[in-house]
């Protein structure tokens, strides 16, 4: 059994080493066929002798179950931020205050590429990776393990026989490459989803995903700079830190450089500004750092930065063009986003004629108006963007930029909520632009249920004319579906019969679909309850609304308000009452069904669950269906009111908090044996 061990354990090295060539040294020794078929048997051997699985085999880079949220890790030292320098006179004088502390000693300076991403901590214990964690507030972060472990030039085990510590704590930025970064976004404009606005966004976002395999599939990436807590070595140097970082396989930029005078330092901050757009990640700055260690102690630091350290801010490109006019889009939600129409301008390569104005509140206090001249920069390098008037252009003659009080789109009423800078479109159900997505949401699985109606479907069917409104599904025809690219006529029956089951469903699921915002499906089903029919509610009174929200589950006033205004203004706009007269006509349930002698008996009344972990036999949406058919309910949150906390594979931290306070636990089995006693 030692021949198995010993392959594995040569197999693990082997692979992470061909990791390091590939990931840090940009150096593949071996072909993508090669390394499959090593990865391959691995995965085979660890398979079929699991005792000799490890959480630190390049195997379990994903595949960690996905968490409820992320748990709060505190830095042992602060990660904290740094002072700005703008040019090079405010070099100088960052020298200057160095100088007046550091007397009769030669100062050293490294200079390091500041990487627009995000900032972590690694943390190694005995030389394995045990926590990564964000940067947070510089206090306290996030714990994003999981995530960081599907970074492939991260190690998982140092693997060097001249450095053994105890704790070795490195600090570095996540970032994402320029060329991963335009796939991203190409791929999520298919999918109609949102743009990220620029790859710091998008790492970031990437980062703080709840399940790792969706941040493995984002092909992030690591540079690793800073000292964090480090017992088992003593290190004098930053220049000393980055080699044995070097020697231990991190990924350290290859453009770090160490100088002896400040001039060099200026010179080279100005050479990484000339080159940063033919960098193939994106950089805003450069870091300047004293070398020593000591010198560093004894320096200190002031506020929340640190003195001897300072970030080189690049100055962002940037040109003049005149505004010629607003164009107002709508996203699928309904918010109004005011867009500016410009003389074109070449910015850093690329012709602009188009740039974002955010919202009308930003337009008022820049006093932006059309007729302008503006400048005009890419925002992260990618998104345009209008940073204000060149006032002393003006004629005179220049237009103020008016907020419509019409959707642009579908003329209906526009309104902004207390507190928020966006205005949005009421009419949710029939507004051309947000049709797609409101179509999407209408026969999605906790709504109408329509199976068969994919994403795809649903965009081809929009495409193709064939529906305007959510209630446009009901009219469907067999010959309009069977001409559609993929359909035969068996799909077109299966998709007609789905459509019109769907048209008896529960009285809660037609709400849900009607995407209002803030109404979801708790809500739906206390409104359903509530007013048993959907006619009552579109009649209802905002006194009448908010009673049924807050009587049976919003603790506050101020949030059930808010939802009740929502929903009356969502009945108040025509367009929404067209749509649902045509629902109405095409006989779709507007009444919640009473209770049968049948089936009004409800064990599980009066009892709260949690589920956490992975089940097996179905879903945690089935898992709570069951439930709340006996009469259960299920909540997120673990606490003193819940009876019950079913627990799946990989349960997490609320299985724990369950067990502290003594909620009785249910696995799988006995989830099922409750449920079958019961049905």
């Amino acid at each position: 059994m030692s021949r198995v061990k010993d392959e594995i354990e040569k197999l693990r090295k082997e692979i992470e080493h061909h990791n390091y060539c590939y990931y840090v040294l940009d150096n593949p020794q071996i072909s993508d066929f090669e390394y499959d078929n090593l990865f391959k048997r691995l995965v085979e051997l660890e398979e079929k002798y699991p005792e000799y699985k490890s959480p630190y085999s390049p195997t379990q880079r994903v595949g960690a179950t996905p968490l409820d949220k992320f748990e709060k890790v505190e830095h042992a030292i602060p990660m904290l931020s740094l002072s700005n320098a703008f040019n090079q006179n405010d070099i100088l004088d960052f020298h200057s205050r160095i100088s007046k502390l550091i007397i009769d000693e030669l100062i050293e300076y490294v200079v390091e590429p500041k990487i627009d991403g995000l900032a972590v901590e690694l943390i190694y214990e005995n030389n394995i990776f045990v926590r990564g964690a964000t940067r947070g507030d510089g206090i306290t972060g996030e714990d994003v393990t999981q995530n960081l472990k599907t970074i492939k030039s991260v190690p998982l085990v140092l693997d060097n026989d001249d450095y053994k510590f105890e704790i070795f704590e490195v600090r570095g930025e996540v970032f994402l490459n320029k060329e991963q970064f335009i796939k991203i976004n190409e791929e999520r404009k298919k999918e109609n989803l949102p743009l990220f606005a620029n790859p710091r966004n998008c790492a970031a976002g990437s980062l703080r995903q709840l399940n790792p395999s969706e941040t493995a599939k984002r092909n992030l990436n690591i540079f690793l700079y800073g000292k964090g807590r480090i017992v088992g070595a003593e290190i004098e140097t930053q220049w000393e830190f980055l080699n044995i970082l070097k020697k231990l396989k991190f990924n350290v930029n290859p453009l770090i450089k160490k100088f002896d005078n400040i001039k060099d330092v200026i010179e080279y901050c100005q050479y990484l500004e000339k080159i940063r757009d033919s960098l193939p990640y994106e950089i805003d700055g450069a870091v300047i750092k004293v070398n020593s260690f000591k010198q560093q102690e004894k320096l200190g630091n002031v506020a929340r930065f640190p003195r001897w350290a300072i970030a080189y801010k690049f100055r962002e490109a940037e040109e003049i063009t005149k505004l010629l006019d607003v164009k107002v889009q709508v996203g699928r939600t309904g918010i109004l986003t005011p867009v500016a129409i410009l003389e074109p301008v070449n910015i850093k390569g690329v012709v602009i004629s188009r740039a974002t104005l955010h919202n009308f509140d930003e337009i008022k206090q820049k006093d932006i108006k059309i007729g302008d001249f503006v400048y005009v920069k890419r925002a992260g390098d990618v998104i345009p963007e209008v940073i204000g008037p060149v006032r002393e252009r003006r004629k005179g003659n220049e237009k103020d930029i008016i907020v419509p009080d019409r959707c642009p789109v579908c003329g209906s009423k526009i309104f902004r909520e207390e507190g928020e800078v966006n205005f949005r479109c009421i009419s949710g159900l029939s507004c051309p632009a947000q049709i797609t997505g409101r179509i999407k949401h209408f026969v999605s699985k906790n709504c109408m249920n329509i199976s068969g109606l994919g994403d795809r479907i649903v965009e081809l069917l929009v495409e193709k004319d064939l529906i305007k409104d959510v209630a446009d599904i009901y009219y469907l025809k067999f010959d309009d579906i069977v001409s559609l690219e993929g359909f035969a006529e068996k799909s077109a029956l299966n998709l007609i019969e789905s459509i019109n089951s769907s048209k008896k469903n529960s009285l809660w699921r037609l709400i849900n679909g009607l995407g209002i915002r803030y109404v979801g499906e708790e809500i739906s089903k206390l409104l359903a309850k509530y007013f048993k029919e959907l006619n009552k509610l579109i009649i209802a009174d905002i006194g009448e609304v908010e009673k049924a929200i807050y009587k049976q589950d919003i603790k506050g006033s101020r949030k059930s308000l808010k939802i009740a205004e929502n929903i009356l203004k969502f009945f108040k706009e025509e367009h929404n009452l067209n749509v649902i007269e045509k629902l109405k006509n095409a006989g779709v349930n507007f009444v919640e069904y009473e209770l049968t002698e049948n089936n009004s008996i409800q064990p599980l009344n009066g009892f709260t669950f949690v589920l956490t972990g992975s089940l097996k036999n179905f879903s945690r949406s089935e898992a709570k269906k069951l439930i709340e058919q006996l009469g259960g309910k299920v909540v997120s949150a673990v606490s003193g009111k819940v009876n019950y906390v079913v627990a799946g594979e990989s349960p997490g931290s609320k299985y724990e908090k369950a067990k502290n306070i003594g909620i009785t636990i249910l696995d799988e089995k006995e989830f099922l044996e409750m449920l079958n006693k019961h049905h």
